[in-house]
């Protein structure tokens, strides 16, 4: 009786499919890939507080890299040549390159770490004219059928968290037509190629 109940037992354990030694397949998550982008350009948008007037230029993303998976971009430095800066009027970019603004010849770069991006928002540090602060943005990113990635998206940052105070109403009192909005915009549209 006993023989039978061990009998049944091992038969009971035994796979259903009757291959008792074939390997169990595993699940692995798809190796992450390093892309770069190249030199590419970054369109920037400030705005006066009064009217409409919202001045637009350039600026030169000097390189990228980053760490995708085909779910996850994370682990990225984008490096901006701020010397770069540029607009139509050469005596509004010669300012925005100024002390007023991004003083560029003691700054000459700003980085973006990028930590990941969750739910369609890009999170990680900035540091631009020697200060470092946290920002989230939206990004999408879209695989193309030749392998590179489109990324697109903008952020919209505070001027005055890196120290730029120049005619900002948080600083400065009756200021009127000449104060400027405190937030601008980087808008951005790039392809990213795997190494």
């Amino acid at each position: 009786m006993k023989l039978l109940v061990l009998l049944l037992f091992l038969a009971s354990a035994a796979p259903q499919n009757g291959f008792a030694n074939s390997p169990q397949p595993s699940i692995r998550a798809a190796a992450a890939t390093t892309y770069r982008i190249g030199p590419a350009v970054v369109t920037w948008t400030g705005y006066a507080e009064v009217g409409g007037y919202a001045p637009s230029g350039t600026v030169q993303l000097r390189r990228g890299r980053f760490r995708y998976d085909g779910r996850t971009l994370r682990n990225g430095r984008f490096e901006f040549d701020m010397t770069t800066l540029d607009q139509e009027q050469a005596q509004l970019a010669e300012h925005l390159r100024g002390e007023d603004f991004f003083a560029v010849a003691k700054y000459p770069t700003a980085v973006f770490e990028l930590r990941e991006v969750r739910a369609g928002m890009a999170v990680g540090q900035l540091t631009m004219r020697g200060v470092t602060r946290p920002i989230r943005f939206p990004l999408v990113v879209k695989a193309r059928p030749d392998g590179r990635l489109h990324i697109s998206g903008s952020a919209t940052l505070d001027r005055t968290q890196f120290g730029i105070h120049y005619n900002s109403s948080s600083f400065f009192q009756h200021l009127g037509s000449y104060a400027i909005r405190n937030d601008f915009r980087l808008a951005f549209d790039l392809t990213a190629v795997g190494e």
